[in-house]
């Protein structure tokens, strides 16, 4: 097939191109475009025959209607994450998410599409009213992220309803793995341990998360993609597994076999009423769709991520001594 994938520049992005690509698929993969004509992740990718590299804004509607001529499948990532610089910046979440977005939407329409997987985030929960988390919880906007989030989830479904545009809202759990940014938990924390330091500093230690490894989500993702019947649904993407961040930190103290202490830094703290305190999901409408099993392991993911983070060239690309908003 012919895929678009948005947001290919970025963690996730890169390695789900990457697996499709290895899936002898064709991918037409967008990268944010800069001044440097820099790829991102696509940077790390070799050459491929297949892979045709796009460098643009979602949030223009008509370079969008270009992007996505041609191509069956369009896997919708592209979008600004950070929590923390939502605090910051929110017109920048609403431009960027919910607008860009719509224009996705807009120009998946007018090329008849057959599937746009728009990827969600357990974020749009909030704290756990009930644990596992499903696809029927209350949404709770905790922070202009989730926010935009609810919102740009909420428009691709209207374009389902109103338009048969046949949309997939894929809600992943946590996400991690070899190429994550700084500004996530587990990268900050290897990093920080893999550079030297032996206190190492963190946000709350409370919170608890139930992660993904990044090569189980993609295969999740393009799973979804696949499977007609998850048109016009909202699906969790989890382990039904949780980890408080002080257990997790922990954990990857032994796994690195350091001995480190660990210290709350107020600047990593989250606004008392903005932080989510659970989340763990429920993956049976998942399951019931795909059959899907992970593949790895907490700590088998947590390993293979921390090697990554220890060649050194890898590690250079971060700063373990500042705070990544």
């Amino acid at each position: 097939m012919h895929i678009l994938v948005t947001g290919a520049d970025g963690f996730i992005g890169s390695h789900l191109t990457e697996k499709l690509l290895q899936a002898g698929h064709t991918v037409r993969a967008l990268a944010y475009y800069n001044a440097f004509n820099h790829w991102g992740w696509l940077e790390s990718l070799p050459p491929h025959p297949k892979l045709e590299i796009v460098s643009g804004d979602i949030r223009d509607a008509h370079f969008c209607q270009g992007l996505v001529e041609g191509v069956q499948t369009v896997f919708h990532l592209a979008a600004l994450i950070a929590i923390p610089y939502s605090y910051q910046a929110p017109d920048s979440y609403i431009d960027t998410n919910i607008k860009g977005t719509l224009n996705l939407c807009q120009a998946a329409r007018a090329s008849q599409v057959k599937c746009l997987i728009q990827t969600s985030t357990s974020e749009v929960y909030g704290t756990a009213r009930y644990v596992p988390i499903d696809e029927q919880h209350p949404l709770q906007a905790q922070s202009p992220y989730s926010a935009s989030k609810i919102g740009a989830d909420a428009l691709a479904m209207s374009f389902y309803n109103s338009f048969d545009l046949p949309v997939v809202i894929a809600r992943p759990f946590n996400a991690y793995g070899p190429r994550q940014s700084a500004r996530a938990v587990i990268p900050t924390l290897i990093s920080q341990i893999a550079s030297g330091q032996r206190v190492i500093r963190m946000g709350d230690g409370r919170p608890t998360r139930d992660f993904n490894y990044v090569e189980d989500l993609c295969s999740a993702l393009m799973s979804l993609a696949d499977c007609p019947q998850a048109l016009g649904k909202t699906v969790n993407i989890a382990t039904g597994r949780e980890i408080s961040m002080q257990n997790l930190a922990e954990l990857l103290a032994e796994l690195m076999q350091v001995e480190v202490q660990f210290e709350t830094d107020p600047q990593r703290l989250r606004p008392q009423a903005s932080e989510v305190f659970r989340l763990c999901g429920d993956a049976s409408l998942l399951r019931s769709l795909i059959a899907y099993a992970p593949r790895y392991s907490l700590r088998e993911g947590l390993q293979k991520t921390i090697a990554w983070f220890q060649q050194p060239e890898n590690l250079q690309r971060y700063k373990p001594q500042v705070y990544n908003v």
